[in-house]
């Protein structure tokens, strides 16, 4: 059951975002292919708003799909309607998945399956690694929560049948934010199974954007390897000199140091490097070009802007950013300990996993300006896929 039946106002202006499309495919029909592709589905059922059976008309053409049914005005009204559809075919077993999380994997669908052989119930999740801190009233931190015992709660969500619909009868008339957190209210224990990384939720209009670079790795990994016409690579080469400061700023990290980098931005010698690296796998120009340093409107900006701007005209290519690597050339500060947030910083802005962006630093040996102490150089390469 793909329950598509929200409005997604939080997406932005226009259709409802489960029929707004990502290269071409709507969230929807997404996660529906996702569904009746797989092996061990038997049935695949659409739950919709009363307004948008002409939208669905389209998304679902010639996909092997039950009539869809309409939603309530809430979530939990949505997932009853439709699992009141589903008796008539006595079910042993029933998934439930977001229409909006258009990128659930074929394992993770399968490892739902398999854990309803063993338990009543189970939610694909991903483990948090960030460190998590709750805020007073004022805006501070007054503790820090124990990330070990905590995941975020994806979908599908799977149960057994007669087990989940009896527990939406017992708790209609309460509210609650997922078919698991019914199960859980019935007294059911709920297994987390392994979800996967790409399976994120599309809320935001910026969701939309990491989900054209997911989109377009999928396509790049399906692509004929014999085939390397559509294969770019680009190269980038910055320099700064060291200025008055405390600190330099490398890949979005500020890095507390004896002296600042001088430039008309805020002078991230890295993030210049590889903002040159994608324009040149594109061919459009340099930093220099679209981002001139005679413009105030460039005054101090903040450089991930440049690459923002540059991963977007790559998207607009209908290219996707496949690896980046980076050096950074410099006596001090040292990167080694700063590596993984350089990593986390850059995977952020470019919507890249940590494992294809490889950030190096090095020294000249005490040769020429950065030998010298004089201030830092940076050399990037990015491999970018068209289309």
């Amino acid at each position: 059951m793909v329950l598509a039946g929200g409005r997604g106002s939080r997406a932005g202006e226009g259709m409802p975002k489960q029929y707004r499309e990502i290269r071409g495919v709507s969230l929807l029909r997404r996660s529906l292919i996702a569904f009746c592709e797989h092996p061990d589905i038997d049935l695949v059922r659409a739950v919709i708003h009363p307004e948008d059976q002409h939208l669905y008309d389209v998304v679902a053409r010639d996909l092997p799909l039950e009539p869809p049914v309409f939603g309530g005005d809430t979530r939990q009204e949505s997932g009853f309607n439709g699992l009141e559809s589903f008796i008539e075919y006595s079910p042993s077993k029933i998934l439930i998945h977001d229409a909006a999380r258009p990128f659930v994997a074929a394992e993770t669908i399968t490892r739902i399956v398999r854990a309803l052989d063993s338990s009543t119930a189970a939610l694909a999740a991903s483990k948090i690694t960030d460190t998590v801190k709750k805020q007073d009233k004022a805006g501070y931190v007054y503790e820090t929560i124990d990330r070990e015992e905590l995941w975020r709660a994806q979908t599908p969500q799977g149960f057994r049948f007669d087990e989940i619909l009896a527990a939406h009868i017992q708790f209609r008339d309460s509210s609650h934010t997922d078919d698991a957190a019914i199960a859980e209210a019935a007294g059911h224990k709920v297994l987390l199974v392994d979800g996967n990384e790409e399976n994120f939720k599309v809320t935001n209009p910026e969701d939309f954007m990491r989900g054209e670079v997911v989109s377009g790795k999928e396509e790049m990994a399906s692509h004929n390897t014999t085939d390397l016409s559509g294969i770019r690579m680009g190269i980038g080469f910055d320099v700064h000199r060291f200025g008055p400061g405390d600190h330099v700023i490398l890949c979005g990290v500020p890095i507390p140091h004896t002296h600042g980098l001088l430039a008309h931005s805020d002078a991230d010698v890295a993030m210049h490097a590889l903002t040159d690296a994608i324009l040149g796998g594109i061919c459009a120009g340099d930093i220099g070009t679209h981002f001139p340093p005679s413009d105030m409107k460039w005054k101090d900006a903040s450089s991930d802007i440049f690459l923002t701007e540059a991963a977007e005209m790559v998207t607009q290519r209908n290219g996707v950013i496949n690896h980046i690597d980076l050096t950074i050339v410099c006596e001090t500060p040292k990167i080694g300990p700063h590596r993984e947030a350089m990593q986390s910083r850059l995977g952020e802005i470019l919507s890249m996993p940590t494992q294809s962006i490889s950030i190096k630093g090095t020294t000249s040996e005490g040769l020429g300006f950065t030998g010298r102490r004089e201030g830092i150089a940076a050399q990037a390469a990015a491999t970018i896929w068209i289309k």
